[in-house]
């Protein structure tokens, strides 16, 4: 069988959003790797703002890659399968790395837990609904949800280095982390929505 190469989607696929999108998951190696050196393996704390500048960078990127698409009219599905998937590995690799190092402990688990159920879930839907070829469209508040939880995260980060030069960093990041999660859930009935209405439909 031969197979021809698609020179539009080659250059589709090395466009400048989508080259900010792998910049975001290349962060996440770096970002976990500074937090295990660090809380595991009993690094120096500075590792901590290292792990926090590389996160902030990513989440920067995250607001650019979809102001490229848009100026430069680079918008792509792969871009938009894509730029989610960056978004969930970002925040659900530090949540677990968080929870490993106990930042995240007791009650606030139940939070964490919430957002990666619903990431989940929603992962699910999003390819049901493609096979459907069904979008649901991310809206401002979906939008507001990925920015509560990237805050929340990267305080959470700062952590213990952070509560040294605001002893509320980590309390500051907890409470972040609660509101995205009861926004997460809300966002995520959209999903379940659409998605029940067309298996019942199915």
């Amino acid at each position: 069988m031969t197979t021809t190469a698609n020179p539009g989607s080659s250059a589709r696929a090395f466009a400048l959003p989508n080259m900010l999108t792998y910049a975001r998951i290349v962060a996440v190696p770096i970002v976990v790797a500074c937090m295990y050196w660090q809380s595991i393996l009993g690094y120096g704390l500075w590792l901590r703002w290292v792990a926090l500048f590389v996160f902030a960078v990513a989440g920067i990127t995250d607001v650019l890659d979809g102001y490229a698409a848009r100026a430069y009219g680079q918008q792509s599905s792969f871009g938009r399968m894509l730029d989610p998937i960056a978004d969930k590995l970002l925040v659900s690799s530090c949540l677990l790395m968080l929870a490993v190092d106990g930042t995240i402990k007791g009650l606030a688990l139940w939070a964490a837990i919430i957002i990666l159920c619903r990431e989940i879930l929603v992962s699910g839907l999003r390819e049901y609904l493609a096979e459907l070829r069904v979008t649901v469209q991310v809206t401002w508040l979906a939008k507001w949800k990925t920015f509560l939880q990237l805050l929340a995260v990267g305080f959470c980060i700062a952590g213990e280095a952070g509560d040294k030069i605001l002893p509320t960093t980590t309390q500051i990041g907890i409470g972040l982390l609660w509101l995205s999660a009861i926004l997460t859930l809300y966002t995520g009935w959209d999903y379940f929505r659409a998605g029940v209405r067309h298996l019942i439909d199915d």
